[in-house]
């Protein structure tokens, strides 16, 4: 096949609108890619990851991973070529697991705990390896795979309304089919996670930031400069969804990552060099902080929190506890502070520091005894964290979250293409897009969710 046929609509390909990339597609999916259908799917279920139909973890049930990981298996061959582009990332379950070696010694081992923890840093794998087999090796067109992806988040806010009006409208049959549905539901009065919420597709309502902020917006700054009729379907899809999300009252997080997220947008599309737009954007930014303002004052959660502190919203002060919890084990015993309890045992770590985490507690005259009864409440396959970087350290320790972070920017800039290579890729939209992932990792512990793949494999790409 003329392979000029197939890059015309790579990820690197300029502006190209109209029908003709169907049939680009349809010729590539029948002459060479006959695999790409479980790249599709994978793509089309990001959305979905709080299903019972998904693969067990302690707080989601994803699907993608799975299928990006058969792509892969599909491609094993080229798959070696990935492995190489990015070797630092597929060396780092190897040195988790030699990490978790004197805990393990130590503490035992949660054999299904473990097998969650590893199989989740070899999900980031599978969807690295998929993104980069498909869009840089074989060169796959990518607008029919980013049509798919943009409608899918179109049905799971479909979903999201139907959840809603079900609740408002008290449909029984409804909210009764989500509760099921739905591996851990918001849905029904009667949830034990404070029910009455659309959670659309997700594993929690927590996570709709995590998807508009960590998947489609940095998607919407790619195609900026490619195409201007997608990025223009990106940007309406997120903002329909997150002002949808708002009104709809799924959730308080999301009125906070909107702001943070409008925030790091304006600062990365302002030019700061030119004074008049310095001016605008300076003006566009207290704009934001004045609208935070007024999503605080609105919402009764952040009012509680702003009033009453901490404990005002039992949700945000579980957070709290649930990652004091594991890190005063690690100060119970120090040296694992350097190489973690191992693979699958936060919960050695949440049950070691249970008794500090809830006197520390009770000396900053709060309620001690939610961290000694959250550490009696949970086992090791459904203990959580809620927190990325708590989840790493309890686990890999310091050595592990470091290795983590230098494995990540060392891929990502081991660029191949010449355009990256010769201006660099450390642009004013990068550097904020780091900030953005690093952020949303504060309230999201998998370690499997698309967002950091997608910045390794795409941040080199992105135009100035």
């Amino acid at each position: 096949m003329n392979q000029a046929c197939v890059r015309n609509d790579t990820i690197d390909a300029g502006n190209h609108h109209g029908r003709p990339q169907y049939r680009s597609f349809l010729r590539f999916l029948t002459s060479q890619e006959r695999n790409v259908i479980w790249l599709l799917l994978a793509i089309a279920f990001l959305p979905v990851d709080g299903t019972t139909l998904g693969l067990y973890a302690p707080f989601w049930s994803p699907i993608s991973p799975a299928l990006f990981a058969v792509y892969c298996l599909c491609n094993w061959r080229q798959l070696r070529i990935a492995a190489n582009r990015y070797l630092p990332m597929f060396l780092l379950p190897v040195a988790c697991i030699i990490l978790s070696i004197p805990g393990w010694l130590k503490f035992g081992i949660h054999l299904n705990a473990a097998f969650m923890s590893i199989t989740g840093l070899l999900g980031v794998l599978a969807t690295l390896g998929a993104i980069a087999l498909a869009f840089d090796i074989k060169r796959i067109p990518w607008r029919t795979p980013l049509r798919i992806l943009i409608a899918s988040y179109w049905v799971s806010f479909g979903v999201g309304v139907v959840q809603w009006l079900s609740i408002r409208l008290h449909a029984k049959p409804l909210t009764d089919y989500f509760s099921h549905l739905m591996y851990r539901q918001y849905i029904s009065d009667n949830s034990v996670w404070g029910g009455g919420r659309p959670q659309f597709l997700f594993a929690e309502p927590s996570y709709i930031g995590m998807h508009l902020f960590g998947i489609l917006l940095p998607l919407m700054w790619l195609m900026r400069g490619r195409d201007r009729i997608y990025a223009k379907r990106l940007r309406d899809l997120i903002v329909t969804y997150a002002v949808g999300a708002v009104l709809m009252q799924a959730g308080t997080r999301i009125v906070i990552d909107s702001v943070v997220a409008l925030l790091i947008a304006l600062v990365a599309r302002t030019d700061w060099h030119d004074g008049a737009r310095r001016v605008r954007g300076m003006l566009q930014i207290l704009g934001a902080f004045a609208l935070g303002l007024l999503g605080v004052l609105a919402d009764s959660r952040l009012s509680a929190i702003a009033e009453n502190g901490a404990e005002g919203d039992g949700s945000f002060f579980a957070r709290i506890y649930q990652s004091l919890d594991p890190i005063c084990g690690l100060l119970t015993h120090p040296w694992t502070l350097l190489t973690g309890y191992g693979a699958g045992n936060i919960i050695n770590a949440v049950w070691a520091g249970a008794a500090k985490a809830g006197r520390l507690l009770d000396g900053l005259g709060m309620n001690g005894g939610a961290a000694t009864g959250f550490a009696a409440g949970v086992n090791a396959d459904t203990v959580w964290t809620m927190c990325a970087y708590t989840s790493v350290i309890a686990e890999y320790g310091l050595i592990g979250l470091i290795l983590l972070a230098i494995a990540s920017i060392v891929s990502m800039t081991r660029v191949f293409d010449t355009a990256a290579a010769e201006h660099g890729v450390w642009s004013k939209t990068v550097i904020c897009w780091l900030v953005l992932i690093v952020y949303l990792y504060i309230q999201c512990e998998n370690y499997a969710f698309a967002a950091l793949p997608l910045f390794i494999f795409a941040a080199s790409k992105l135009r100035k």
